[in-house]
């Protein structure tokens, strides 16, 4: 278990560091509460240790503070023991109000704080298996249940926050449509199984190559989603026209790659998509008008023979 441990007394640490890294405890050290919320934001223990009195910020002041800090991360909750030579009633209830969970003397026993350290290991254990539970559960949430890529709840979240960031930037914003060729015959043709298996591997190959401009520019990352049926989405914050083109051209390659037999898809005998792309040189305005915009550029793309990509540079009238 890892122990936040706040003292400011040489004596004290030099002994209760030594008791708890016996039972086995990584014990990180602070000298006083304003230091120990400085720790707690960068190594999120399991456990805080904390004397009251210290220079600087006591032990009540550094609970409430950690307790403000861990509203905005993605633990919940951190056990805090206060240590103290005075186990007044009126401490214990000041300790309470603070954010603190328990209160032992400084004097403990060997046993009664060894026994203590396991309760607070077993805590641990369950916050752990909480919090992989709750990231599972975001995932789940977060993902389309056939394909994996992002949902259209989760798609909607992301691109607006990025396309906030975008705006405020004065960045420029990429966007491409995609949806596979006569799905509907292949669905007809080869069922519905089959259909369903045709859409994974469609998204496969749309998020490999997405992985795959990613790698190459590292921040600003796009990210792929299925936004309903066979249609797909791929969201390019702070892209250049360029890469947007790019990207666009390198999906259509990727999934005529795979080769997937589609008797039914007319002039290619196999799986084909069609992308329509928008992009702003400066992002402004309203993203649901560059969802249009890039939507009529994948009926042109249609419309045009299929198997392309159809694109728009040029500052929208948002």
């Amino acid at each position: 278990m890892k122990i936040l441990y706040v003292e400011d007394s040489a004596a004290a640490v030099l002994v209760m560091r030594r008791r708890l890294s016996n039972f086995g405890h990584d014990v990180i050290l602070a000298k006083n509460g304003q230091e120990a919320v400085q720790m707690f934001r960068l190594q999120a223990p399991d456990l805080v240790l904390m004397d009251i009195e210290m220079p600087v910020m006591n032990g009540f002041e550094a609970a409430s503070r950690i307790r403000a800090v861990e509203a905005t991360q993605s633990w919940a909750w951190t056990p805090i023991i206060f240590l103290t030579a005075s186990d007044t009633e009126e401490n214990l209830i000041t300790a309470i109000e603070a954010g603190g969970d328990d209160f032992i003397a400084k004097t403990v026993t060997e046993p009664v704080l060894h026994a203590k350290m396991k309760a607070m290991t077993r805590i641990a254990a369950l916050r752990r298996g909480l919090t992989l539970a709750n990231q599972k559960l975001e995932a789940l949430a977060s993902s389309d249940g056939l394909t994996g890529l992002c949902n259209r709840r989760s798609m909607d979240t992301r691109v607006d926050a990025s396309f906030g960031d975008a705006v405020q930037l004065q960045q420029p914003f990429g966007l491409l449509m995609i949806d596979i060729d006569n799905f509907k015959k292949y669905n007809d043709h080869y069922g519905h199984l089959q259909g369903d298996d045709c859409l994974r591997s469609v998204a496969r190959a749309i998020a490999a190559t997405v992985e795959a401009d990613n790698a190459k520019i590292g921040n600003h990352a796009a990210f792929a989603a299925r936004y309903g049926g066979e249609e797909f989405a791929v969201v390019l914050p702070m892209a250049s026209a360029e890469r947007t083109a790019i990207v666009a051209h390198a999906l259509v390659d990727a999934v005529h790659g795979i080769a997937i037999a589609h008797e039914k898809n007319a002039d290619w005998g196999r799986v084909t998509i069609s992308a329509g792309g928008a992009h702003l040189p400066m992002a402004s305005g309203s993203i649901a008008n560059l969802f249009r915009a890039a939507d009529t550029c994948l009926y042109q793309a249609k419309e045009r023979g299929r198997n392309r990509a159809e694109l728009l540079h040029q500052t929208l009238p948002l």
